[in-house]
């Protein structure tokens, strides 16, 4: 696969940054003007303010450090800054990405690297994309930043952790970026300055390059998990790297064997796993309840599915709702509910089979994508599928929570084929429900059917996982 694109971090990559504390009790009076303007008057000095919110900051990044989940703004400041402070809640709420806007820009010196445009233009003109995934509390500051440095123009396209709400090193914002710019991820690579958010990211969404920019600022935290394909200390090294890595790919396609089928799409409950003992926990929390069931029980927890997989209502409020129907009411037993629905969802078999058929078949070189109807994040999947080995092969991950639709709809099927690039005849769906295979017929790609109900069409049919290697769609 050639490499299209490459994305950048900002903070530590595009540009350098740090602070002092000195610095900000300088810049703090920032924050005291736009806090006053709201009517908020915090009765503290500079030197309270200031640390005030450092400490405050530095609490909520501990924690979605651990979480990977970007809270918004006004939960950022509610929450963690001012949590212990009598505050009107309403008024700052209205003023909450301004401070975060303030924080991010006013708090820390910020410098763009002086090769960096010229790096850029060098970039565009090879003709590769150039897109940016960025952890940032502000919806505003990287777009700003971007644009004060006069390098916006490059920029397309470019993802926040506060606009989708999951951060680096989770690989679905990775995944959510290649989706946006139209490409595989094997197509793309990914540059940054820290190794437990930047490259364990990319690498774990399969991105084609991960790469390394020095950075002086030391922020603590233990910088691992991941070997970068290169390190490098200034921007200018980039371009031999990517005008190599071009020449290389363009040779390697020169050579390569076509095959009438380029990529294989994979449903992945009870096709790459399965849940052997299904709702079990759900089952021990029930038992000895005084249970009195919703009378339409059985359309209306559907109905809450429908919801949930289509990222209408959240996965915990889908799990609420769904305790609520049995007729409970208590909060206590109603957060035992929720925890049993969570390990059950949790507690998963990966199919005998899988991991060394599906790695085969990234050695032959298929575009391997995933098509699935899930209310939580796909990470959760990829974790599973890390402990065998198979996490960091696929190129494609097509989510309903974040399609908002499901299968058998035509987007689900067709926003994979348009990612990969892939006319539909050069594709394959591997499924085990027959509304899904046919969903998957309907828009031109070929079937292959594995665990399958009985009334399931198909263009081939598998019994045992590893004899997907010998269908005779993949071995023409």
């Amino acid at each position: 696969m050639e490499l299209k694109a490459i994305f950048f971090d900002v903070g530590g990559t595009i540009e350098s940054f740090r602070f002092t504390r000195e610095y900000r009790l300088n810049q703090v009076h920032y924050f005291r003007e736009c806090l006053e303007n709201a009517g908020i008057n915090l009765h503290k000095d500079d030197r309270e303010l200031t640390d005030l919110i450092t400490a405050g900051i530095a609490a909520y990044r501990q924690w979605n450090f651990s979480s990977q989940i970007e809270l918004t703004t006004f939960d950022i400041w509610s929450k963690y800054v001012f949590k212990d402070i009598s505050v009107d809640l309403t008024a700052l709420k209205n003023i909450s990405e301004e401070l975060s806007f303030i924080y991010e820009t006013k708090f820390y010196i910020r410098e763009l690297r002086p090769e960096l445009p010229e790096v850029l233009e060098a970039i565009h003109q090879m003709g590769l994309k150039i897109g940016c995934i960025s952890n940032t509390q502000s919806l505003t500051q990287v777009p700003r930043t971007l644009e004060n440095y006069g390098i916006s123009q490059y920029f397309n396209p470019i993802v926040l952790s506060s606009q989708y709400g999951r951060r680096k090193p989770d690989p679905s914002i990775f995944y959510q970026a290649a989706r946006l710019a139209n490409l595989p991820t094997g197509a793309c690579a990914y540059i940054g300055d820290k190794i437990n958010r930047d490259v364990l990211g990319a690498r774990r969404a399969g991105f084609r390059l991960a790469l390394q920019i020095r950075h002086a600022y030391d922020d603590g935290e233990k910088d691992e998990g991941a070997v970068p394909d290169a390190v490098i200390h200034s921007m200018i090294e980039l371009l031999p790297i990517l005008r190599a890595d071009l020449l290389q790919s363009e040779q390697s396609t020169r050579s390569t064997i076509k095959n009438p089928i380029k990529a294989i799409f994979f449903d992945a409950g009870d096709i790459l796993y399965h849940r052997p003992e299904r709702d079990k926990h759900l089952k021990s929390f029930l038992v000895g309840k005084k249970l009195n069931p919703a009378p339409n029980f059985e359309l209306e927890r559907a109905r809450l599915k429908d919801l949930a997989f289509s990222g209408q209502i959240k996965r915990h409020v889908y799990y609420e709702k769904v305790i609520r129907l049995y007729g409970i009411e208590d909060p206590q037993e109603i957060r035992e509910g929720i925890a049993a629905i969570s390990k059950d969802d949790d507690t998963v078999a990966i199919f005998d089979g899988v991991p060394d058929t599906i790695k085969k078949l990234k050695q032959k070189g298929y575009i391997l994508g995933i098509i699935t109807d899930t209310a939580m994040p796909f990470t959760r999947k990829l974790n599973w599928f890390d402990q065998y080995g198979f996490g960091q092969v696929w190129d494609v991950v097509i989510s309903s929570k974040e399609i908002g639709v499901r299968k058998p709809n035509r987007l689900m099927y067709e926003e994979a084929i348009r990612q990969t690039g892939v006319k539909p005849g050069e594709a394959v769906f591997v499924g085990h429900k027959a509304y899904e295979l046919e969903g998957a017929r309907a828009v031109g790609l070929k079937t292959i059917a594995f665990n399958y109900e009985k009334n399931a069409i198909a263009d081939a049919y598998i019994e045992d996982f590893k004899d997907l290697l010998e269908v005779p769609l993949l071995s023409a």
